[in-house]
């Protein structure tokens, strides 16, 4: 591959402004690890600049081929399906311009101690502000964000898996954020029972945003009605130096042709247990309508179409009206 190269960091969006300066500090570091590089971001929804204005940047700068990579923690609909869209889209509009697109930050020993490094930043505060509690007697709680794809699912259990027998902790649970279960509230009042005498809560997100804030209240919640156990948040990824180097990472591995998204066990390509009807479904981006809405122009987009931050779901296994969460009451996808 010619090493004329421009670099497109793709993200979701948030209408909360500072998840847009995260991202966009994350672009920042981009290019100090690229100097020689053009470097762009775009999202998908609810911010700007959108992914097309950031490729126009590049077009412009006379850039003819561009790398892209998903700013996402996992691979469910919106690096599977909306982004290739989008790309794919602007690509056939704009001839001269050839984009290869790379894979998602994933499951990654870097990702892992990065993790890992946030975890253990947070009981050294708290062994030092509330008192030491032996790893064997605490529980840690990974919360992701949840997704209509059972493949991004499973990744945010096996990072907690990784995280419970790396750090040596007594027990461990998953939780998310919303379209699947289990639910962060049900799962932490579930956790107090267990008998442990401290429950580490971990958001796995790369950005904060409404859903981080939910996940540190529901914990707020649970600790005031459990003065007894010691309850302790840890921050999220954000720029984590190591998160950093697995963006990079992606960057090096499309340059290398080792640019490979796993697949395997992806309901859009085979027939995953219970999203059989999935197998196949066109690439279409869904997020037209929202593109660049959200922060910095004053505009309030009512009813945002169901996608509140995503509080609504293409497919889940909980659809029916008379459901005691509601039909829209989760949220889709875990990118």
């Amino acid at each position: 591959m010619s090493e004329d190269f421009g670099i497109m960091v793709c993200g979701h969006g948030s209408r909360d402004e500072n998840a847009v300066r995260e991202f966009a500090t994350v672009a920042a570091a981009m290019c100090a690890r690229f100097p020689e590089r053009d470097v762009e971001y775009g999202f998908l929804e609810f911010a700007q600049p959108i992914i097309r204005e950031g490729l126009d940047k590049l077009a412009e700068r006379g850039v003819t081929k561009v790398l892209a990579v998903p700013g996402m923690l996992f691979a469910a609909g919106h690096a599977k399906n909306d982004i290739p869209s989008v790309l794919n889209t602007y690509m056939a509009q704009n001839p001269g311009l050839e984009i290869i697109y790379g894979r998602e930050l994933g499951i990654d020993t870097r990702m892992i101690r990065a993790a890992g490094e946030r975890v253990s930043a947070a009981l050294a505060q708290a062994d030092t502000e509330q008192g030491p509690i032996p790893r064997h007697e605490t529980l840690l709680m990974v919360v992701g964000r949840g997704a209509s794809d059972p493949d991004a699912n499973s990744n945010v259990a096996k990072v907690c898996r990784m995280l419970w027998e790396g750090l040596g902790f007594g027990w461990a649970e998953t939780a998310y954020s919303g379209v699947t279960f289990p639910l962060v509230k049900p799962a932490l009042e579930h956790a107090t029972k267990l008998g442990y005498r401290r429950i580490v809560v971990f958001p796995y997100f790369l950005f904060t945003g409404i859903l981080v804030r939910r996940i540190y209240d529901h914990t707020d919640e649970i600790a005031a009605a459990h003065p007894d156990i010691q309850i302790v948040k840890v921050p999220y990824l954000n720029d984590h130096p190591l998160v950093l180097d697995t963006f990079a990472a992606r960057v090096e591995e499309i340059l290398h042709g080792a640019n490979v998204m796993n697949c395997q066990m992806c309901k859009y390509r085979e027939q995953v247990l219970g999203f059989e009807d999935e197998v196949g479904l066109a690439q279409l981006s869904h997020h037209h309508h929202v593109e660049g809405i959200g922060t910095g122009d004053g505009h309030h987009h009512h009813g945002d179409h169901g996608h509140g931050d995503h509080d609504h779901s293409h497919h889940h296994p909980y659809p029916h009206a008379d459901h005691p969460l509601g039909p829209n009451s989760l949220r889709d996808d875990a990118d």
